[in-house]
């Protein structure tokens, strides 16, 4: 018998279905993962061990074959250790198989069979919306998970509450979504006193969306300034506040299902790397133009970034979308931002000063 659950695998902003196949044959015991898995998806088998174990339900003296479809596309990350628990349990008739098929789960699984939280559980939800599905996540995630729609959500927080609510004993309740950040303002402009010149140019780049260069020698405000230009501009609306969580989510910033309508605001230091800047990595992540999406990005101490850094924001800047390629991923991820960058007039900061 081959039991299935679907799971998602990351590529950018989109969330791709994976489909989680389980087969348990008589065969000499053996726990194998095939589908192109890296080593924290290998690591699983260990880990789902342990969790059936410490919940009562021993692993059958079989061979059990794991596999990850489509086959070809790379798995990464820990989020995979439910998806495979759950179609195992399916594959013995603990769960059952037809209700596994219709459900999207991820979590991590802890030795005692608690489920962890993990990053791109929002995303997940949306892609299960789409496709009418339910979702199993884990319960620190239920209220991130609540605001991708109307769809079955179960939010548990161990694998024992996932077996007793589809026997019926203790049915979980579904979350409700995070709360509601409505503080669109933050930094207020009228905490700054005097600088009237610099304070009407960050009006004119607001209402214009322009992007920014303030040159100035140290001590005259300019980060203070900088970092109340995300107050002068609207809060997100409904749409745009979901699209900037997305992300947050990928990157595992989304804490407690919260959502924020204030923009965002990213001050990375001039020693980032261009992938941090702009995206990718071992496991190609949003880089800080995403992260600032519908936001602003604050370069400080503008000539001090590395060129490279500097030009791979050329793109980005000009097409609003970070676009990563490798050799083994082609990704792309929403880069709208409002440049803003302040640098002294010399290395030192006081080019013809009297002083």
């Amino acid at each position: 018998m081959v039991a299935r659950i679907s799971t998602v695998a990351f590529q950018g902003f989109r969330a791709q279905i994976v489909d989680v196949q389980v087969q348990v044959s008589a065969q000499m015991p053996a726990f194998t993962i095939v589908g192109l898995p890296d080593k924290a998806v290998a690591e699983s088998r260990e880990r789902v061990r342990a969790a059936l174990d410490a919940i009562g339900l021993g692993l059958p003296p079989k061979r059990i074959t794991v596999n990850l479809s489509p086959a070809d596309l790379p798995k990464e990350g820990s989020h995979y250790d439910l998806p495979i628990a759950l179609a195992l349990l399916a594959a013995v008739g603990v769960l059952p198989a037809e209700d596994m098929a219709g459900h999207i789960a991820l979590g991590e699984l802890a030795l005692d069979g608690q489920i962890a939280a993990v990053a791109g559980v929002l995303p997940a939800g949306v892609a299960a919306a789409e496709r009418d599905q339910g979702l199993i996540c884990p319960a620190l995630c239920g209220g991130e998970a609540a605001w991708a729609g109307d769809l079955e959500i179960i939010a548990a927080p161990d694998l024992l509450a996932i077996v007793n609510h589809f026997k019926g004993t203790q049915v979980l309740s579904a979350p409700e979504p995070g709360p509601v950040d409505m503080d669109a303002i933050g930094a207020d402009l009228r905490d700054v006193k005097g600088q009237e010149s610099a304070k009407r140019a960050l009006e004119i780049a607001a209402a214009g969306g322009h992007n920014l260069l303030m040159l100035g020698p140290p001590g005259s405000g300019k980060s203070m300034l900088a970092a109340r230009l995300p107050g002068l501009l609207p809060p997100l609306s409904p749409a745009e506040a979901l699209e900037v969580s997305m992300i947050r989510s990928l990157a595992g910033e989304l804490t407690e299902g919260r959502l924020s309508r204030r923009r965002p605001f990213r001050n990375p230091h001039h020693s980032t790397s261009t992938p941090a800047l702009v995206g990718g990595g071992l496991k190609v992540r949003p880089g800080e133009i995403s992260l600032a999406h519908r936001g602003v990005l604050f370069l400080d101490e503008l000539p001090e970034f590395p060129r490279p850094a500097l030009e791979a924001l050329r793109q980005p800047l000009e097409t609003a979308e970070a676009v990563v390629a490798r050799a083994n991923a082609h990704v792309t991820y929403p880069a709208r931002v409002q440049l803003v960058a302040a640098m002294n007039p010399c290395r030192c900061g006081h080019l013809d000063d009297p002083e």
